[in-house]
């Protein structure tokens, strides 16, 4: 039986009346600021609110017309939507091809009663792929959320293992400030002070009274402490952010095998991921966090695409950082396995991938100290001892980090499941289905090869559509990839005769 068409919630007009007010009204000080330098103020608020009131009128009057010409239905056999005036789309997805029906409200939205619903079919095609309903009601979004869902449960059936996999723990905030995003938050804040002071036209008072703050302060002292501050502010923006992102956090495995991740406190989020598309997981260790001893959990799954709109948003993430051991746990809750494969004893890889490592390490290191030290011979002295102080500083964080990169190499075969672990700035141990590999690539540098190692990348249909596995070794990489799919690598093989113990090489 087919259901009539719906409408959207008319309340749309009102969100977007609001929504645009609110930018108005932002955009509303520095324009008046600007304004009034160049007419009197009463002209120049005039000339603002006339600006608003164009804005927010137009604006709401499309919006009315794209309510009044949108309206969607589910049917026995197809999901359909029509919409547009002069530009008229009518749109469908086969029913049994969508995969993933995500909610998605914004705090207005949520004040209303509302949700954005995305109705996809996990595809690479982007928008042609989904359909966006902007707004229904809450209780309309389940409705469509569990109707479309709902042809998983007659193939999958409920198991034991259906329910809560994770739920928010307040301990984990602790990770949030030694993330990568502190630093670029703390740079964002410097950066908005000044430009706000700007708008005002107090940057210069602004710059006087930082000075007049450290006049009594070396130059390096005041370098050091402006750059506390910002990582300080940035900490701080880390937090708030956390805060938003992952608040009422929760994972569970609904009946009929899909995973669904809520999470949000002003923007509340829902996202399912139906687990037939599910080839593995990453566990995620940025450096800051792994000192911590934290990971993050994330799937690699088919058809995880992020289109335009959403590009800020990680729909593939199951887990933010928390303690590695219950990282373990969930990835192993969430393949269904008795052990996480990312917990395997891996194999390390020869001594020639550290000896790599260290080259590139220290050639990173020494290029821009050899570049210095040529402008000092040239240019001034000065330039000589910030050679000398970059040498001191870089070469041996260099070899560390060459070291530590050596150490976190390693691959191995646990189950039905090929794990591969590589990086030091973010370390990554990924755990791919074997059956979701479709193809090995094999890459051998001249150096790679003087060095007896080479690069095998896993190709798969998910997540990020390839994995590395970098400076194997010759006999020992290519015997790993034959057994790990059997029969895919395998032809391309033949044994070496002139060695007493035969290794194989790509033909």
């Amino acid at each position: 039986m087919t259901e009539d068409w719906r409408r959207l919630d008319r309340r749309t007009v009102l969100v977007t009346a609001a929504v645009l007010a609110g930018v108005a009204g932002g955009a509303a000080l520095p324009a008046f600021f600007g304004l009034s330098g160049a007419m009197p103020a009463w002209q120049a608020l005039g000339w603002i609110l006339a600006g608003a009131t164009l804005l927010i009128g137009g604006g709401s009057a499309a919006d009315y017309v794209r309510w009044r010409r949108t309206r969607y239905r589910i049917g026995a056999d197809r999901a359909e939507l029509h919409t547009g005036l002069l530009l008229v789309k009518r749109r469908s997805l086969a029913r049994e091809r969508i995969r993933t029906v995500d909610l998605t409200a914004h705090p207005l939205l949520r004040l209303l009663g509302l949700v954005k619903v995305r109705i996809g079919t996990g595809e690479n095609s982007g928008g042609e792929s989904t359909l966006e309903l902007d707004p229904v009601t809450r209780a309309e979004g389940e409705r469509l959320r569990r109707e479309l869902l709902a042809h998983t449960a007659t193939t999958a059936g409920d198991t034991p293992h259906d329910g809560p996999l994770a739920a928010l723990d307040l301990h984990w905030i602790r990770y949030a400030p030694v993330s990568f995003v502190a630093p670029l938050l703390g740079g964002a804040a410097a950066g908005a002070v000044m430009q706000v002071s700007e708008w005002f036209g107090a940057q210069a008072e602004v710059i006087d009274w930082i000075a007049d703050r450290f006049q009594d302060t070396s130059l390096v002292a005041t370098i050091l402490a402006l750059v506390l501050l910002a990582v300080l502010a940035g900490a701080v923006g880390a937090l708030g952010l956390w805060v938003e992102m992952w608040w009422n956090y929760r994972l569970e495995r609904e009946p009929g095998g899909t995973l669904r991740v809520r999470r949000g406190l002003l923007t509340a989020r829902s996202i399912s991921l139906e687990e037939r598309r599910l080839r593995g997981v990453e566990l995620v260790e940025p450096l800051g966090v792994r000192m911590c001893g934290a990971a993050r959990v994330d799937a690699v799954a088919t058809g995880l695409v992020k289109d335009d709109e959403d590009k800020h948003a990680d729909h593939k993430t199951l887990l933010p950082p928390a303690p590695r051991l219950f990282a373990d746990r969930v990835a192993a809750a969430v393949l269904r396995e008795p052990e996480a494969p990312t917990s395997a004893p891996l194999t390390a890889h020869p001594r020639a991938a550290r000896t790599r490592r260290l080259r590139w390490a220290l050639a990173s290191a020494l290029a821009p100290v050899a570049v210095l030290a040529v402008l000092g011979a040239v240019l001034t002295p000065v330039l000589l001892y910030v050679a000398a102080g970059c040498a001191l500083v870089l070469v041996p964080l260099a070899v560390l980090l060459a070291l530590d990169a050596y150490r976190n190499l390693g691959h191995g075969i646990t189950g039905g499941y090929l794990v591969a672990r590589s990086g030091t700035i973010r370390r990554s141990t990924v755990a791919l289905q074997r059956g979701g590999v479709i193809g090995w690539t094999v890459k051998q540098s001249y150096f790679q090869r003087r060095a007896g190692v080479l690069t095998l990348t896993a190709t798969t249909a998910a997540g990020a559509g390839a994995y590395d596995i970098h400076d194997a070794g010759e006999g020992e990489g290519l015997a790993f990839a034959a057994e790990a799919v059997p029969d895919l690598l395998h032809p391309f093989l033949e044994p070496v005769r002139e060695t007493p113990e035969a290794r194989s090489t790509v033909r």
